[in-house]
């Protein structure tokens, strides 16, 4: 195991496990499914805390094993026999944290509560074993002298480092409220999740009259009478704060007093005057988590963060976001002016708030570049994008995509694919799951029911992945249409599935995304380099109702206009960025107001009142519960990468260059983390990246 933390434990998915005999439940047999997939039909929620509490059994028995080893320590009988360990626990982890995140329940949600302090308990009775950590450090010691490859040398070294990290090094007494820290930090990241969850749900806005409804598309129309039907309200029109709900209405919505509703509801989940309200959890959080590292001698949680991370250090973090945020803030400063004119040129006497800016930008988008995001859309149907998808990674990589219906899904809207070599042998499969619904959370992600390694016995298990997101859905007669983000967030998030499903470890804990946390979006944002590139668009960019490629003109304006609006898109989410460092660079914990906090971080870096950060504090899963803390900067660092790798293929003069796609491929999706990430980088394109192809990419240079 990498590390020994909650989120990861919960998040790791062999396949290998016990055989054990416990009535129907489905977790202790092997799967009967085609490719060995989860019988999702059989499972129910009375099964989990069973699984959960053999599989934690079963572990204790094999860590058990290890320390009671009469045989010197050594890395098989130790380092891999760990990795190996945990099987029942990671099958029954992988199925119920994907059903908490993508088709979650009430009942569900109580598990997670009651199975956190089980898991937490469980993960520092093995991080904590003196007996474990002993023959682990044994090991480590002998490291120059065992003649391990790179995949295993690698293995040792996050081994050893992830029980230091996890406090097996400190006395007995720190180590208990070490323990005592875990317990509390497990539940109150899982319900900071279900209070923004379970806050979106609770607002709804119900527009009564026809008139409030002007600017907006029919199919939003439409979507918000359906959405209104379901709820009862028939002849009204229902808006949520799920993205393909809330962002069109701030977009195209002429009524300003709905805008500002609606804006002001959207960045304040998890904030409101409600049981949801994540201030005081926010709080908490900080402080155990600033406590949990000064006992392993750290001055700050990002301090512990960035150390085993490419960036490596605070300073180093700083001072790139520094150069980002420079640079974009003053065209930030420009677009207001121009956003602003807008306003005045239309007689209206107000000042530009958050809530118009993406109205605004858009009526300048038009008179600007003739450019309607409704027209792009009609090109981008949900499926006319995955083909598109498909087939780039078809000429990239040979891989093949089949839809498969005898493979049990776990949602009727979701969908499963077969995913082959170009000679037909079975890669693994890959799920995708596309919009909104009540029992899932916001965003957009990749996660697996099982990782890619070879077993015990030699057996290369092959990988099982989801791609899950809230992508604008179906209306009427009208098919999902993506916006053109939707539809480079789907390219985004399938170059993670590739990471998945391209793996070739041996070792499950360094399997497919188990990088660092600032390597681990390269993959995924190249291909969205992929997706908005003209020669790429007129292969699977089709009008949804005549079948027209989509022309050469309107191509040539989505061109023209791809730097519009970047200074906004840039510091919308620097700001979240900054917020983040802020919050995880504190060296001492005194209570604090959210609001308050944030508005100091305002001030410290002068951002512009007319943009909010991306994700504010309440709602900041990424930061909160989701693994990115003091490191949402990954996905701009990632970027600089992005950048550069994709010119590795337009300097070859063909975009699906074969030995540049089969370098990528075996350097960087194969490779998991059995390497440092930028020797991965180095290794695949000859040197490190400079940030300047990213600021000419986003229009941050004149």
């Amino acid at each position: 195991m990498r590390k020994f933390g909650l989120f990861i434990l919960t998040m790791m998915m062999m396949t290998a496990c016990g055989e054990v005999q416990n009535g129907d439940n489905p977790f202790f047999a092997e799967y009967d499914t085609p490719f060995g997939v989860p019988p999702f039909e059989q499972i129910e929620n009375e099964d989990f805390i069973p699984a959960f509490e053999e599989g934690i059994r079963l572990q204790e028995e094999e860590i058990a094993a290890i320390t009671a080893s009469e045989e010197a320590p050594s890395f098989e009988n130790t380092i891999a026999a760990l990795d190996y360990s945990g099987g029942l626990l990671n099958k029954v982890s992988s199925v119920f944290y994907n059903f908490n995140s993508s088709n979650t329940s009430d009942e569900i949600q109580q598990i997670a509560q009651e199975v956190a302090p089980m898991l937490s308990a469980h993960s520092d009775n093995i991080s904590l074993n003196a007996d474990l950590f002993e023959r682990v450090a044994a090991v480590y010691e002998q490291r120059e002298t065992l003649g391990l490859n790179e995949e295993q040398a690698m293995l040792l070294k996050n081994t050893y480092e992830g029980f230091v990290r996890s406090g097996a090094a400190l006395p007995a007494d720190k180590q208990e409220r070490f323990r005592e820290i875990n317990q509390e930090l497990s539940v109150l990241t899982l319900q900071f999740g279900q209070n923004v969850l379970a806050d979106v749900n609770n607002f709804k806005l119900f527009v009564e009259k026809e008139e409030d409804l002007s600017g907006l598309p029919a199919s939003v129309v439409a979507a918000a009478a359906e959405a209104a039907v379901q709820e009862g309200q028939e002849g009204k029109w229902l808006f949520t704060l799920h993205n393909p709900s809330v962002m069109p209405f701030l977009t195209y919505a002429d009524n300003r007093a709905l805008r500002e509703q609606m804006g002001r509801a959207y960045i304040n989940r998890g904030n409101n005057d409600n049981a949801f309200n994540n201030g005081e959890i926010i709080n908490k959080l900080t402080q155990l988590r600033l406590e949990r590292v000064k006992l392993l001698g750290f001055d700050s949680y990002a301090d512990f963060a960035l150390e085993n991370r490419m960036a490596g250090n605070v300073e180093t973090v700083n001072s790139f976001l520094k150069q980002i945020w420079e640079a974009a803030l003053p065209i930030a400063r420009e677009e207001a002016v121009m956003l602003q004119e807008m306003i005045d040129s239309e007689g209206h006497d107000f000042d530009l708030a958050f809530w118009d800016w993406r109205y605004y930008a858009e009526k300048v988008r038009k008179a600007k570049y003739d450019l309607d995001e409704g027209e792009i859309s009609r090109y981008f149907e949900v499926n006319s994008v995955r083909d598109g998808i498909f087939m780039v990674a078809n000429k990239l990589y040979g891989l093949q995509f089949e839809q498969r219906s005898d493979v049990p899904v776990y949602h009727p809207e979701a969908t499963a694919w077969e995913v082959k070599e170009a000679d037909g042998s079975h890669v693994g499969i890959l799920y995708m799951d596309m919009h909104p619904r009540a029992s899932k959370r916001g965003g957009a992600w990749m996660s697996s029911y099982r990782k890619q390694q070879v077993d015990q016995e030699g057996n290369f298990v092959h990988p099982v992945i989801t791609i899950v997101c809230n992508f604008t859905a179906p209306s009427g007669d009208q098919p999902a249409l993506l916006t053109f983000d939707e539809m480079t967030t789907f390219f985004h998030e399938f170059g993670h599935a590739l990471h998945g499903l391209l793996s070739n470890t041996v070792y499950h804990g360094l399997s497919g995304t188990s990088v660092q946390r600032d390597f681990v979006e390269l993959p995924s944002q190249v291909m969205e380099n992929w997706a908005k590139h003209p020669e790429v668009l007129k292969q699977f960019a089709k009008h949804y109702e005549t079948g027209e490629v989509i022309p050469d003109a309107l191509i040539e304006r989505i061109k023209e206009s791809a730097n519009f609006g970047q200074g906004f898109a840039t510091v919308e989410f620097m700001a979240s960025a900054l917020l983040d460092m802020e919050y995880h660079t504190l060296k001492e914990y005194e209570p604090f107001d959210v609001a308050e906090f944030e508005k100091g971080v305002q001030e410290k870096f002068d951002m512009m009142d007319e943009i909010y950060f991306r994700h504010g504090s309440t709602h900041f899963q990424h930061i909160f519960s989701g693994g990115y803390s003091a490191g949402y900067y990954s996905y701009i660092w990632a970027g600089v990468l992005d950048a550069d790798a994709f010119e590795a293929f337009v300097e070859t003069g063909d975009l699906f260059d074969a030995e540049t796609a089969r370098k990528f491929r075996s350097e960087i999706l194969e490779k998991g983390g059995t390497r440092d990430g930028m020797e991965m980088y180095k290794s695949f394109r000859g040197s490190e990246p400079g940030i300047e192809p990213l600021l000419k990419q986003r229009g941050l240079v004149r």
